[in-house]
């Protein structure tokens, strides 16, 4: 294998986070993009640079030298979709870079995407279900009543790991035989809310309660969190009519990395902390 720098943009995200670390493992350098260096806490060795996607000429300094990249498809600051996308990949392509991947943030394609098609880059399109770390939503009130307020019990979601998702970028970076592969990802189970908070419960080895909010309930802390209209038709959606790969274990996990998916008991053991194991 040739050591390689690599830039992760998104660098302090749950999934850029996990990748820098495999790929200093792999004995990559690795170049981390984040809007706030000073706030950043990554590993010795690895590059910070200041700048963000939404800013082109920050990244013209973040490309330099860099053969690989793996690049998120939002803004990191609101989430929303980046609309300059020929910018990021012809600012790629004239800095050499050869390889991306993208972490695709919405179902349909985006700007980013459809300038990477057409760029001649080496890509794969990384498109995860839901994170397991969205449980740390229920992170405060779990360590504070042992309680789980929700709505949706029934809703099913074959939960990924945010460290898998950085097991198939790193391996699409730096191996061979992943061009123009979009990879969905998905966990080796398919839970539903009530599962959930029954594994958070055996894992931390107390009881922890499921309370169920009704629609209206939920869609008033989605509103006083802030959300928009849209984002709140699209939550609905998602809890009561998903698309079938949102609930349906595949196995690109492995076949991408050789190694099976961790599970959600392993993914709520790491971060037992956050629910006050």
């Amino acid at each position: 294998m040739t050591a390689q720098t690599i830039l992760v943009t998104g660098a302090t995200g749950h999934v850029g986070r996990p990748l820098i670390d495999q790929l200093l493992a792999a004995g990559h350098r690795v170049r981390a993009l984040t809007r706030d260096p000073s706030r950043a806490a990554l590993p010795t060795g690895v590059e910070v640079v200041a700048g963000n996607l939404t800013d082109p000429e920050s990244l013209k300094a973040a490309f330099d030298g860099v053969t690989a990249a793996h690049l998120i498809n939002f803004d990191g600051a609101d989430f929303s979709p980046l609309t300059n996308g020929e910018q990021i990949v012809d600012l790629a392509v004239q800095a050499g870079v050869r390889r991306v991947t993208v972490l695709k943030g919405e179902v349909f394609k985006t700007p980013l995407e459809e300038a990477v098609e057409a760029s001649g880059l080496e890509w794969a399109f990384l498109a995860p279900g839901e994170f397991m770390s969205n449980a740390l939503e229920w992170a405060d009130s779990i360590k504070a009543d042992g309680v789980v307020r929700d709505g949706f019990p029934e809703a099913k979601s074959a939960m990924v790991h945010d460290a898998d998702v950085a097991a198939v970028a790193a391996t699409a970076l730096t191996t061979d035989g992943h061009a123009g592969q979009q990879y969905w990802l998905t966990g080796p189970e398919v839970l539903t809310t009530v599962d959930k908070v029954r594994v958070i419960s055996e894992v931390l080895g107390r009881q922890v309660r499921f309370v169920e909010l009704s629609r209206d309930e939920v869609i008033a802390e989605w509103r006083q969190a802030g959300f928009s209209d849209a984002d709140i038709e699209f939550f609905i959606q998602m809890r009561t009519d998903p698309p079938e790969v949102g609930y349906t274990v595949l196995p690109t996990v492995e076949k991408v990395t050789g190694r099976p998916p961790r599970s959600f008991a392993q993914w709520v053991r790491e971060n037992a902390a956050a629910f006050g194991g």
